[in-house]
């Protein structure tokens, strides 16, 4: 998409406010989600606790993202509650942070290299993201589906993005072979959401204002066939793509 100089030069200005006052807040709720995720496993009843911390730091970049950037959510469907394995479209940084404010204490499955990010990467796996290899091998697809199960067990949703990547605008690839694998083993339904989100937010630097869309699709049940699974999430996740309204 094409910009106006002017709208360029607005937008990096925005964008330079934005990192300052996101990165800044960062500075402080990160590391009090990591001391509040230690503490609720010592307080006892103080499990809550361990959710507190991800939730507000996601609220801060929505608060941030959206008066600073002047990016909008607007979210078509309801989002169930409880363990539902949910499928997202993924084309931004932006979805990966605010699905800690979508959902429901969810154990979100991302890369293994931003665990190594210092103090968020300690305080997101104690919050119980679901780190994995991108390479697939057998026993990181075994060690995922240990995690996911834990986190099912414990009442909670697993967020997957089973494209395996983020992806640039308008790309529509396979399914990683992981989803399939959790779908058959989780045996929940499948929530598939489609969004569109690349065209505001970028992998360069400069976002740009707008209003990010969320599709949320009707539950997919589970027990169907791979072909069948993957072919409709397929669909239903890349149901914005050509529609960047």
């Amino acid at each position: 998409m094409r910009h106006h100089p002017l709208a360029v030069l607005l937008a990096a200005v925005r964008t330079i406010l934005f990192q300052i006052a996101f990165l800044g807040g960062s500075l402080l709720l990160v590391p009090l989600a990591l001391a509040l995720g230690f503490v609720s496993g010592i307080v006892p009843g103080g499990r809550p606790l361990l959710f507190v911390g991800p939730k507000y730091w996601a609220g801060w970049f929505r608060l941030t993202s959206r008066v600073i950037t002047g990016i909008r959510i607007e979210i078509e469907g309801e989002i169930p509650p409880g363990p539902h394995l949910f499928a997202l479209k993924h084309e931004s940084a932006l979805e990966a942070i605010l699905t800690l404010w979508w959902f429901e204490r969810p154990a979100v499955v991302m890369k293994q290299e931003l665990r190594r990010i210092p103090i968020w990467g300690l305080a997101s796996a104690r919050h119980g993201s679901i780190f994995v290899d991108r390479a697939g091998s057998a026993s990181m697809l075994r060690e995922m589906m240990r995690q996911a199960q834990a986190a099912v067990a414990a009442g909670r949703p697993v967020v997957i993005f089973p494209e395996g990547t983020r992806v640039e605008v308008g790309e529509t690839p396979e399914l990683a072979a992981g989803f399939a694998g959790l779908y058959k083993m989780l045996k929940l339904p499948v929530v598939p959401i489609a969004l569109n989100s690349g065209s505001m937010w970028p992998k360069s630097f400069i976002k740009y204002p707008g209003t990010v869309r969320l599709l949320v699709g009707a539950p997919i049940p589970p027990g169907l066939k791979r072909d069948e699974v993957e072919s409709r999430v397929h669909a239903a996740i890349n149901l914005l793509q050509g529609n960047r309204a």
